[in-house]
Formats: C-alpha cells, sequence, structure tokens
C-alpha cells in the first residue's frame, strides 16, 4: 500500500472539480498526494488551495508539472477540449503520461481515446465511479478499473483514498460497461423509490412510517438509507444531479442498441428524467424525479391506467383471444 511519502514523490493532476470530482480530490489532498488541480470554474479550486494542492492556469500546466493526471470533467466534449483532442498539442501533453479516466463515457469513445493516448506514448486507465457526493466525501466510492493489467495495478494505490474497492474489469470498456450495467439498475431503483413515495403520500400515508417500514425490510440498501430521508423531506441537494442521470440513460440505450438488447425497463425511465430536466430540476439530485411524477398526477396523465390487464368479457369484447386454460385450471 502507497504511503504518504510515496504520494509525495509524485506530482498527480486532477481535472475537473464537480459534485463528485471536489470531493475525490479533497481526499487525495487528505492522504497526502502532492496535487496539482483545475476546474473551468475556478473557485471550485479553493478548497483544494487550501488543502495544500497547488491550482494551475490551464489543462496544459496540470500534466506539465504531473507524471499521472485524473480527469473527471462532465461530458466527453469536456474532456477532448481539457485534453486538446485533435490539436497539436495533444501527443506532446500526453507524452510519457498516464491518464486515468474516472468520468461517464461511452465505452467506445473510452476506447478511441485509450488507442490516441497510446499511440502518443502515454498510458491509459479506465476508471470509472459509481456512486454520489456522499459516498465520495467518505472515501467509499467503488472503481471499475479497466486497461492493460500493468497500468492498472500501477494506479491502484493512487486511487485508494477515494475508492473502498476496486474491481478490475479487464480491457478499456469494460469498466463503462460495467459502470451502465451498474447504473442501469440504480436509476431504475431510484426512479421505482420517489414513485413508491408518491403512492404513499397520496394515500395519505405519514412519510416517516413509509421510510421505517421500507429500512425495516429485506429491500433496506444503502441506497434507499440515503435516499429515502432525501425524499420524505424533499430536501433535492444534489449528491447526483438529474441531468447526469439522463445522460447515463442516454450512455446505456445506445449501448443497448449496439448489440440489440431489448431494455423494456430502461425504456420507461428516460422520460421521466427529461420532463425533470425539461421542468428546470436538472442540477437537482435524481431523486427530484418525484417533482416529474407529481407533475403527470397533477396533469391527470396516469401512464398506464388505461392499460390494465383486461377481464375475459372486456378480452372477449375486443376481440382479444383468450389464453389456453393449464391443465390444472382444467380440472
Amino acid at each position: 500500500m502507497a504511503t504518504n511519502a510515496d504520494r509525495a514523490a509524485e506530482k498527480v493532476g486532477f481535472i475537473g472539480l464537480g459534485i463528485m470530482g471536489q470531493p475525490m480530490a479533497l481526499n487525495l489532498a487528505a492522504a497526502g498526494t502532492n496535487l496539482v488541480v483545475w476546474n473551468r470554474s475556478a473557485d471550485r479550486c479553493e478548497p483544494l488551495r487550501a488543502a495544500g494542492a497547488r491550482v494551475a492556469a490551464s489543462p496544459s500546466e496540470v500534466f506539465a508539472r504531473a507524471g499521472t493526471v485524473i480527469v473527471m470533467p462532465v461530458n466527453e466534449a469536456a474532456t477532448d477540449a481539457v485534453l486538446g483532442r485533435g490539436t497539436a498539442g495533444f501527443g506532446p501533453m500526453l507524452a510519457g503520461r498516464t491518464l486515468v479516466c474516472m468520468g461517464s463515457n461511452a465505452p467506445g469513445y473510452s476506447r478511441g481515446l485509450a488507442a490516441e493516448v497510446r499511440a502518443a506514448g502515454g498510458s491509459y486507465v479506465e476508471a470509472p465511479v459509481s456512486s454520489s457526493r456522499t459516498p465520495a466525501e467518505a472515501g467509499q466510492l467503488v472503481g471499475r478499473l479497466a486497461g492493460e493489467p500493468a497500468g492498472v495495478e500501477r494506479v491502484r494505490p493512487l486511487l485508494a483514498p477515494m475508492c473502498r474497492t476496486m474491481v478490475a474489469c479487464g480491457p478499456v470498456g469494460n469498466g463503462l460497461l460495467t459502470k451502465l450495467a451498474v447504473n442501469l439498475l440504480l436509476d431504475q431503483m431510484l426512479a421505482a423509490l420517489a414513485e413508491a413515495v408518491h403512492f404513499a403520500a397520496r394515500h395519505g400515508l405519514d412519510l416517516r412510517t413509509f421510510a421505517d417500514a421500507i429500512d425495516a425490510g429485506p429491500m433496506a440498501s444503502d441506497v434507499t438509507r440515503v435516499k429515502l430521508p432525501k425524499l420524505v423531506e424533499r430536501d433535492f441537494a444534489p449528491q447526483a444531479a438529474m441531468a447526469d442521470a439522463l445522460n447515463s440513460s442516454r450512455l446505456i440505450a445506445a449501448a443497448a442498441r449496439e448489440v440489440g438488447i431489448a431494455t423494456p425497463l430502461l425504456d420507461v425511465d428516460p422520460p421521466l428524467f427529461e420532463e425533470g430536466v425539461a421542468g428546470g430540476d436538472g442540477r437537482l439530485d435524481m431523486v427530484a424525479v418525484l417533482r416529474a411524477i407529481e407533475a403527470r398526477t397533477a396533469a391527470g396523465a396516469a401512464p398506464g391506467a388505461n392499460d390494465a390487464p383486461v377481464g375475459r368479457r372486456e378480452a372477449a369484447a375486443q376481440g382479444v383471444p383468450r389464453r389456453p386454460r393449464s391443465p390444472r385450471q382444467a380440472r
């Protein structure tokens, strides 16, 4: 395991100090990592400066000063911009550097970037994390590492202050695919949790009692213990923003289409997130999808209400063929 002296020996760069990136970088600084940081909005750098990190004037300065650079911009376009991808400066900036990409990008994008970094004489490790601000602050993230085995093992000690667990997922692309599969479950869990809270509230149930019932049962988890209180209190301060959840849903859908995977449940969630973002809630926590569900109720739109299973008489009236009875039913 790397000691504080080991971490201080090599300067490490960190670019992208958003909701997740800032607490992640602060954990590195607290562990004694010799950090140089940059963020498009300079005010996000100030807590890092106070923690002892050097604040660079540009992304190129980060690469000039650091041998390993972690990037966590908001999307692929922002990643390309900070790397100068497609410009003459990209190759010289990446030569001899290890680039650790921890953001949410398409797997194909990551594979293409990895090839360009290697062609420039650099090393590339894919290390997306799945979680939200609270685990990021606590250094309890789960990292999905992908890339050349030697490169993956080299960055493990560096990432340890941010991640309680790191899973080696194989070649570049697999780390992001693993994250997308996890997010496919997470996004639907949180949308379902918001819908359950809405159902309980509209029936006049005490929401704290409802939350206690969830927490006492087999469906309780770290997710429900963090998100249920936010829903009950209508605390939509962002831990993981709805706009990011929508972006994740789109990445999952695109990855599914590439290989012809059916995603019947995934197809339901993005419209809700889209409605929330369109309604101005994009920077709120993703559990603010509750407001999109409430808006549908207020508008008298109850999708599925007219799609309830038809009974035998209704089926006959509509010309719907009845299913044959099972042998047990026939007796």
